[in-house]
């Protein structure tokens, strides 16, 4: 339930080659850098460089406050608000939102993503329609600053890197003010409580409520 096509739909994101080379999500975090540098080549006459390597579609919104480092890849529809940091290595989808004083790098973000307040993403992967409430982050350096093991279903992965943020899969809904620990990963479909700091694996179809206490979804 961790593997890349157990969290995300391929087919809402324009790095559905490059991730579908992998098996786990945190394996893509080195090469998003060359990868969205192989992509320029294939963007077309929609997308116009807006500053050295960010590339952003004719339809995108950016605010002229943003800040914007390349490589970086903004895609159809999305807007990009008041102050927002890209700091590199950022592959935004369609109809995204990145949004005030919100902070990105080396992360992917899916079709529909928003983290619209205050958010930080890094060394992250965030699957289609994704949401993170004001102030939600993902941390992703350990206080001991050693590699990042994910620890899921009674397993431990060793990523062999020092930075790995967090894994969020599809229609994933983050509560405001929550933190999630280096190496987090949420199946699709769930909800993590506002101010939580989240660590692990939260299954599919969940939701993790402020005592800790993770529940399966009522089906409507």
């Amino acid at each position: 339930m961790i593997t890349i096509h157990a969290l995300y739909d391929l087919n809402h994101t324009i790095a559905k080659d490059y991730l579908s080379q992998f098996t786990y999500p945190w394996d893509a975090l080195d090469g998003i850098t060359a990868l969205i540098r192989s992509l320029f080549p294939q963007l077309g006459e929609e997308y116009v460089e807006m500053f050295p390597e960010v590339y952003v579609h004719k339809t995108a919104v950016v605010a002229p406050s943003a800040s914007i480092t390349g490589p970086c890849i903004i895609g159809a529809d999305t807007e990009i608000r008041h102050c927002a940091f890209i700091r590199g290595s950022a592959l935004i989808g369609e109809n995204c939102v990145v949004g005030n004083s919100t902070e990105v790098k080396n992360a992917i973000l899916f079709d529909g993503c928003q983290i619209p307040h205050f958010n930080y993403v890094g060394d992250s992967i965030l699957g289609y329609k994704v949401h993170m409430g004001g102030g939600a982050m993902t941390s992703n350096v350990r206080s001991d600053h050693g590699p990042v093991v994910v620890h899921a279903a009674g397993k431990d992965y060793p990523t062999g890197r020092k930075k790995v943020g967090a894994m969020l899969g599809d229609f994933v809904e983050i509560g405001a003010d929550t933190l999630t620990n280096p190496g987090t990963i949420v199946g699709r479909n769930s909800i993590v409580y506002p101010s939580m700091s989240v660590r692990g694996f939260v299954p599919e179809e969940s939701i993790l409520k402020n005592t800790g206490v993770i529940v399966k979804k009522e089906q409507r």
